[in-house]
């Protein structure tokens, strides 16, 4: 069998977030190779907007067209009530164009085989793949490509590709939200115990009985429940490995996944147009332009990490706060040659105001804003409608989809 090696070494697919159509759109714009999207069922982000069996074709269709590929994620683990829906949805996904499964349960993994059959089958990281042999395994169960466990060190992930065969691609997460359970693998136990739940030795601390005392509050208690929604007590910093994508190359990985498909349409469209450039100027041996690292900083987010990829990375405990540090004011809807645009509103803001323009392909600008108008020609000194339209003279022309953006503390005066 061909050993992967060195040589082989290539600039990774860039894999980001798609929600729902407006996501979707802002990933492709800025840079995106791929997107990963989901339908109305069987995915694991139940409250994104997804897309319904008319949108999905719409989708695909758009995305083929700026040369970008499509995964779809059908990566739940299904119940015996829901199996017998599954051929006519992996049928659905396969007419629709979809180039990509994400599957984690093998049942579904070996009817996509049969339903979906112009699909390519990738591993999700809910199989928590961890070592050389598992990722061999999927592969010669059909796999083409295996999303890795998020635990894993640069060191392990070099191993797995220098022992499976080069055919077999090999994805990771590279930035974004991380939880308790990394990958579908509790970590509680042995965070609280020392007592591995994923070698035997579960403390099993999730039947614990806990309360949360609020530090200003001292001696009250409250008590920790779920919801429908899930829990909301433990937090962790985020993953950035966008300093370090020189090392990513080297180990060989195919494909870089940027986690957030409940996140914002300006969030996909940003730290997509943040990796793409670092990417590219890494990848051919230029030193990377600081203000592209620096846009990922203009995103809500935790404090950044590395993850697992030198290491454990510990527990974060001064902050579990969000960073949001700039606020997107309008998206750009049309704008001529000369700069005349129409906006929609996203967050008020007012003319004399100084903001950036931020958008595909170029550098951030600033821009004090000046005279905006209605569309009926009246003068509007301060948009207030969300979702209005309106019109304003840009600096210069800026495509579709571009950003205007501001500190927040501009916000609160």
């Amino acid at each position: 069998m061909q050993k992967w090696s060195i040589d082989m070494k290539k600039k990774p697919e860039l894999l980001c977030p798609a929600g729902d159509m407006e996501k979707l759109k802002m990933a492709v714009l800025y840079g995106a190779d791929a997107v990963y999207l989901a339908g109305t069922s069987f995915g694991m982000r139940s409250f994104t907007g997804n897309f319904t069996a008319e949108e999905l074709p719409e989708a695909v269709r758009f995305a083929h067209s700026h040369g970008v590929r499509v995964h779809a994620a059908v990566n739940t683990m299904p119940r015996n009530n829901e199996a017998a829906q599954l051929p006519e949805y992996l049928r659905s996904l396969d007419a629709a164009g979809v180039d990509a499964l994400i599957l984690a349960d093998l049942g579904v993994f070996t009817m996509a085989g049969k339903f979906a059959p112009n699909c390519e089958r990738h591993v999700s990281t809910q199989q928590s793949i961890g070592n050389y042999a598992c990722a061999q395994a999927w592969y010669d169960l059909g796999a083409q490509r295996v999303v890795l466990a998020r635990e894993l060190s640069l060191a392990e992930i070099r191993e797995i590709r220098e022992k499976t065969p080069p055919q077999l691609e090999i994805e990771t997460f590279c930035h974004g939200a991380m939880c308790v359970s990394y990958s579908g693998r509790c970590l509680l136990s042995n965070y609280m115990t020392g007592r591995d739940s994923n070698r035997g030795a579960c403390a099993q601390p999730c039947r614990y009985q806990y309360a949360l005392m609020e530090e200003k509050r001292p001696g009250e208690y409250f008590p920790v429940f779920e919801d429908e929604k899930g829990t909301y007590i433990m937090n962790s910093r985020d993953m950035c490995m966008i300093d370090h994508l020189d090392d990513i190359l080297d180990a060989g990985i195919d494909c870089l996944k940027i986690e957030g498909r409940a996140k914002s349409a300006y969030y996909a469209a940003i730290v997509t147009g943040a990796y793409r450039h670092v990417l590219d100027d890494v990848a051919s041996g230029r030193t990377p332009d600081p203000v592209w690292r620096d846009e990922v900083e203009h995103v809500s987010h935790r404090h950044y990490s590395t993850g697992f990829y030198y290491g454990q990375p510990g527990q974060y405990t001064e902050s579990s706060r969000y960073l949001r540090e700039w606020q997107i004011c309008a998206v750009v809807e049309s704008c001529d040659e000369a700069g005349n645009a129409i906006l929609s509103l996203r967050n008020k803001f007012r003319t004399g105001d100084v903001t950036e323009l931020v958008g595909p392909d170029f550098r951030p600008m600033h821009w004090t804003v000046g005279a905006m108008e209605d569309l009926d020609g009246v003068p509007l000194p301060e948009p207030r409608t969300p979702q209005m339209r309106f019109r304003a003279k840009l600096p210069c022309r800026v495509p579709v989809y571009s950003f205007v953006r501001h500190a927040v503390e501009l916000s609160a005066t």
